[in-house]
């Protein structure tokens, strides 16, 4: 025990967030949800599901379920606590950076892989904006330009693979036309096709 506690690279507020998880989805609460977003696959480690009640556009409480590392539990956690309060479009901003912050840090190969909790929030608040029959207004605001030639946005991407319009990166270029110019966006799109495939399970 002594030589695992001394090789725990994680902070305390990691610990705590690990060992006594905020507002965790039991099933006997009957946790009546206005959005959900599920991101992540099993197969690959860590899976995600995001339950969201809303009030005048303000989360007002949430709910969460996760398989994974303690990264992934703490991180998750993390994120509830800073969402509930947060207005649609805070929420809709929230980063990975800050997320890993607010726990004081995490290894950096767990950075990638386990904080996929602010795209679950998101993924859940699409779910409530369409239930609702409203535009989302904040995916522009939150859109970086991957491709500069042809302006395709990694929200743009994102929304490709998730629908499952894009299952190839032959698709994605079709759709998109991304690298057909100078190509300098090629290994950019490259990555984050293999990261919303992984995060989408698709």
């Amino acid at each position: 025990m002594t030589n695992f506690m001394s090789q725990w690279v994680y902070t305390p507020v990691v610990k705590d967030h690990f060992m006594n998880p905020r507002n965790t989805w039991k099933e006997e609460e009957h946790f009546q949800s206005d959005g959900v977003g599920e991101v992540g696959s099993l197969a690959c480690g860590d899976q995600m599901q995001v339950a969201i009640k809303v009030e005048d556009d303000t989360i007002v409480d949430l709910r969460w379920l996760t398989y994974g590392c303690a990264s992934a539990i703490a991180s998750t956690s993390m994120m509830s606590e800073l969402a509930i309060g947060m207005t649609l479009e805070q929420a809709y901003h929230m980063t990975p950076d800050m997320i890993t912050e607010a726990l004081g840090g995490l290894p950096d190969h767990k950075f990638h892989c386990s904080v996929l909790g602010d795209k679950a929030l998101r993924a859940a608040i699409d779910d409530y904006l369409e239930k609702q029959g409203r535009e989302n207004l904040f995916k522009k605001n939150v859109a970086k330009i991957i491709c500069e030639c042809k302006q395709v946005t990694d929200v743009q991407i994102e929304d490709l693979v998730k629908t499952g319009k894009a299952k190839t990166l032959d698709q994605l270029q079709e759709i998109t036309e991304y690298g057909t110019v100078c190509g300098n966006c090629k290994q950019a799109v490259s990555d984050l096709f293999d990261e919303f495939k992984h995060i989408y399970n698709v």
